[in-house]
């Protein structure tokens, strides 16, 4: 008995084990062969996604190369057909007469086609103010909001419109979301068998990260529909530029006058005051030590000079004194 008991304890952790392998290898393959749920209507088979009507049957060509071997049929995509996911994104630069007015009639012309405001920005002053606005709107008034928005312009200064077809990646997406939870639900069966807190803890680590890739997926897909379905428009509101004006000359005015003048005037006088000190604090004292000293070398070099001693005393003046005239001798008269 006891060995009959292990014996199916082993068989039920093979067993478990032996699913989580076929599990791995159906992840594996996920990218080739997409899973699809038993049950399943023919028009949901792995090669038909995004087919029209005509050929949900799998009757078609295309339908019976896409379960030959593991190659997968790439759906043809057509302009025409309505089922495809198309990011529209652009932007509009228009001159207004008023950036205000031009703001508010913007606004309610894009909620009367069913968009919104994501996003706003203003900047500048008086005559240069600008103003940038991102608008979403509906992807089938597209055009309708792009003729509204050029309306209310003076002038459109530019326009750029880009287009991206995600279809592709959206089709992708859900195959891949398919895969993972006919995956997280074969996960689930086998932590019903584990026996083991070993099996339950690697079969619940597992189930974390498909749960985690289900979410990313799910996002993913998520944004990429939601950017299609809602375009993005960004609009720069501006005014018009100014014409330049020639200033002319103007005309005499005695009042600017006179307060040139007096201004004028003042730094004259600032000027004369400003040397002034200069010279009483600076210049003076220099030109009164230079007098000092030059007058004590000429004293020197007076004192200094060998004096003459027939040189007769100089009074009052450098010149000697004249000399006086020779005596002239006067006969005596005769006695009588």
């Amino acid at each position: 008995m006891l060995i009959t008991h292990l014996s199916r304890g082993h068989a039920a952790r093979a067993g478990a084990l032996v699913s989580v392998l076929l599990v791995l290898a159906a992840c594996g393959g996920s990218a080739a062969a997409p899973l699809v749920p038993a049950g399943a209507p023919a028009g949901e088979q792995p090669g038909s996604v995004g087919a029209g009507s005509g050929s949900g049957t799998g009757s078609g060509s295309g339908s019976q190369t896409g379960n030959q071997g593991n190659d997968r049929v790439v759906p043809v995509l057509d302009a025409a057909r309505p089922d495809l996911l198309i990011i529209k994104t652009g932007t509009l630069d228009l001159q207004v007469a008023s950036v205000n007015d031009g703001l508010a009639a913007a606004a309610a012309k894009i909620a009367a086609l069913g968009g919104y405001v994501s996003g706003s920005q203003q900047a500048g002053e008086s005559d240069r103010v600008t103003a940038s606005v991102t608008y979403r709107i509906p992807a089938d008034r597209w055009e309708d909001a792009l003729a509204a928005l050029r309306g209310l312009a003076i002038k459109v200064v530019g326009e750029k419109t880009d287009t991206q077809d995600v279809t592709g990646q959206v089709v992708d997406l859900s195959a891949r979301i398919a895969n993972l939870q006919a995956t997280e639900r074969a996960f689930q069966d086998v932590m019903t068998k584990a026996n083991t807190i070993s099996d339950i803890l690697t079969v619940q680590a597992e189930l974390t990260k498909v749960r985690g890739d289900i979410e990313q997926a799910m996002a993913e897909k998520q944004h990429l529909t939601g950017q299609a379905a809602f375009s993005t428009l960004t609009v720069g509101f501006g005014l018009k530029p100014e014409a330049a004006v020639v200033v002319s000359q103007q005309k005499f005015d005695p009042k600017s006058e006179v307060d040139r003048a007096s201004a004028t005037m003042v730094d004259i006088l600032q000027g004369l005051a400003s040397a002034g000190i200069w010279f009483a604090i600076v210049w003076l004292p220099i030109l009164i030590v230079l007098g000092i000293v030059a007058s004590v070398v000429a004293f020197a070099i007076r004192r200094g000079r060998p004096s003459r001693e027939n040189d007769p005393p100089m009074t009052g003046g450098s010149e000697p004194p004249p000399s006086p005239p020779p005596a002239i001798d006067v006969p005596a008269p005769a006695a009588g």
